[in-house]
């Protein structure tokens, strides 16, 4: 089958992305699913900042490569061996397969799957194939999804059915942003109700943890950014203060507001300044979160004496610690409920052609959550 899609075919290329152009719509040519896999119709995929780290560098990717990793969809075709899937089904895609046999995964944690972390690195499905070509060369997967494209095939173990009475624009937003914004504040960090949170980067993802945040009932809910145009969502979400990551006094602001600090801190921004600041935010006792995927050349240095006489806590959450096929259709019902308002992370939609044009403005952190629409 052909599909026309956006790919990258080298890295890293210099901004402005609407003059250099890194990903180029192509024409290729998209496999039957193989055994295990399904084809899938590709409804809206999301620009995150995962996807602009492939292009500007900052996490390598193998090239050529079809991006795109946050999307929605409908079963178009299966593979052998599918028996709990329906041409039609609508899905939500997941950036990680879940082989559900690891140690990991018998352990209850998918978002640490040891084959599906190793299909990802080496650009392959989860059965090691890769199903897109274009002129005879084999592109790579990112991600398992591939999904800035009209289709994709993926392992059935990287798609999650949804009902079919969800908008499928919106339901893209689950598969990266919320799944990982939420799922950090509700099983990673765990945060109970009159608790307090800081959240330091407001993007997509950072804004999905003010959501959840506000959805498990903390008390105090600090949204953090250099960009104060983020805070009226970060409000309109739940957040209940707002400050500038650069105010030279914001260390004392948030103790004096909180009463000595935040219970969680949770640092989305990818960058040592970020996590340094939600450190020193933590209170006693309290847990400092990391889900920024930042370079991997960056270090940071931790003082280990507050871990022991604070009983400090630090946590890494990949993936919002998320089990995709529990945890999506939890999210998408609070949504229904409308206890996770995400369509307000939503700051616009455009067609695959102005693609590039869209990571310039995400880049320039002028957009939160922009949708691709097939």
């Amino acid at each position: 089958m052909r599909s026309r899609s956006a790919i990258l075919r080298s890295a890293p290329v210099q901004k402005p992305y609407g003059e250099t152009r890194p990903l180029t719509i192509e024409e290729i040519e998209v496999d039957e699913p193989g055994r295990d896999e399904v084809l899938i119709k590709i409804a809206a995929a999301g620009l995150c900042h995962s996807d602009l780290s492939g292009i500007n560098g900052d996490r390598p990717r193998p090239t050529p490569v079809a991006l795109g990793h946050e999307a929605s969809g409908v079963v178009a075709a299966l593979g052998q061996g599918v028996d709990d899937l329906e041409v039609g089904d609508h899905v939500v895609m997941s950036f990680l397969p879940v082989c559900g046999h690891c140690a990991p995964c018998a352990e209850g944690r998918g978002q640490l799957c040891e084959p599906g972390h190793a299909a990802n690195a080496r650009g392959t499905l989860l059965s090691g194939a890769r199903r897109i070509h274009c002129d005879g060369i084999e592109l790579n997967h990112h991600s398992g999804v591939s999904a800035f494209g009209q289709y994709s095939v993926v392992s059935r173990r990287s798609v999650v059915k949804i009902t079919k009475n969800v908008d499928l624009v919106e339901a893209a937003l689950f598969g990266c942003a919320v799944m990982t914004g939420v799922g950090t504040v509700i099983n990673t960090c765990q945060v109970r109700m009159g608790q307090s949170v800081a959240v330091i980067g407001l993007g997509g993802v950072g804004l999905s943890a003010v959501l959840g945040a506000a959805a498990a009932g903390a008390g105090r809910i600090v949204a953090i950014d250099l960009n104060a145009g983020k805070f009226a969502t970060a409000k309109a979400v739940g957040a209940t203060d707002t400050l500038l990551a650069n105010d030279p006094d914001i260390v004392q602001e948030v103790k004096e507001i909180t009463n000595g600090g935040v219970d969680h801190a949770i640092e989305m921004a990818g960058v040592p300044a970020a996590f340094d600041l939600a450190f020193q935010i933590t209170r006693r006792g309290g847990t400092t979160a990391t889900a920024g995927l930042s370079n991997p050349n960056t270090r940071f240095p931790i003082p280990p004496l507050p871990l022991v006489g604070e009983e400090r806590t630090i946590k890494g959450s990949y993936m919002g610690s998320c089990i995709p096929s529990r945890d999506i259709p939890r999210f998408i019902e609070l949504w229904r409920q409308g206890r996770l308002p995400v369509e307000k992370l939503m700051s616009g939609k455009g067609p695959l052609e102005e693609i590039n044009e869209a990571f310039d403005k995400l880049d320039r952190g002028e957009v939160i959550r922009h949708l691709i629409v097939m």
